[in-house]
Parts: C-alpha cells; structure tokens; sequence
C-alpha cells in the first residue's frame, strides 16, 4: 500500500497534504497554463484546478473578498473592460513561489473609471507573485499600475496600437 497524502492538523481541522510536488520545470508550465487560461482567455470555469481551497488573494481592490470568488469577479469585470493578453516577459521558480514580470496589452473595449471604450490597445508592465502549496495557488499578490492604464487611455492611448 502507498500513499501519496497524509493528513496534518491545522488549527481544529484536518487538511490532506500531498507529499509529492510540482517538479520547478512543472510548476512553470502550471503557472504559465494558469495566466494563459484563467487571465487571457477570462476562463473562471477552471480556477478550482488550479487554486487551492485557501486561496488569498492580496492584490484584489478592496471593495472584492480576498479569495477565488472575489479573483473571479475581478476577472469577469476585466473582460468587460479589456480583452487582455498577458505576456510572461521573465519568470523565475522555486519550490512553491514563483514571481512573473509581465507585460499586460490591454484592449479597451467597454466603460471602465469613467472612460468610454477606445479600442485602443494600451502595454503596461507588471510583477504578479505566486506561493503554491499541494500543487496549487495558496496565495497572490501583484504590482500593476492601474493608474498608468487610465492615463494612457486618457492622453488617447500614448505608448499604444
């Protein structure tokens, strides 16, 4: 008989943890599976195979719950403002983390802070950080500057297509 799990006590509950774990070149192709799916394609749908039950999520705007039904909201709420393509310029793993710097094409094709859609393509640059735990995202935080965003698209789309 093997087992590949083994429960531990946290707290008052019992959780199953995985022994084993994402090898590095693994856990890359996740991450990256994750951005293409869940933030370029808007797919929700799949969030529950990629995080884990106690997802916490520190980059969310106040007014979301800091967990996968906020990060759902947030994304849903994206896709009618944007059709983004976030592109993966440097990404660097260890066992468990992983932190991206990316750049972030953003489409403006709805109303979003009080400006109609251009359909300009406006390019900001980003940082998002990941800590997985059981082969999932366990927590997220991001630097993105959604103030660099609105500017652009107020001065019509400088440094845009």
């Amino acid at each position: 008989m093997t087992f590949d799990t083994i429960p531990y006590l946290t707290g008052r509950y019992l959780y199953p943890v995985k022994l084993t774990v994402m090898t590095i070149p693994e856990q890359k192709d996740f991450i990256r599976h994750y951005i293409d799916t869940v933030w370029n394609q808007g797919n929700t749908s799949s969030l529950t195979q990629f995080l884990h039950p106690a997802y916490v999520d520190h980059s969310l705007p106040p007014a979301f719950p800091a967990d996968a039904n906020g990060l759902r909201q947030w994304i849903a709420l994206t896709h009618e403002s944007f059709q983004p393509a976030t592109v993966i310029e440097e990404q660097v793993d260890e066992p468990g983390r992983c932190i991206l710097r990316i750049s972030m094409h953003m489409k403006h094709i709805g109303l979003w802070r009080g400006i109609a859609p251009t359909g300009l393509t406006v390019t900001i640059p980003g940082y998002r950080c990941f800590r997985l735990q059981d082969d999932r995202i366990i927590e997220h935080r991001a630097l993105i500057d959604g103030n660099a965003l609105e500017k652009k698209l107020q001065k019509g789309g400088e440094g845009s297509k």
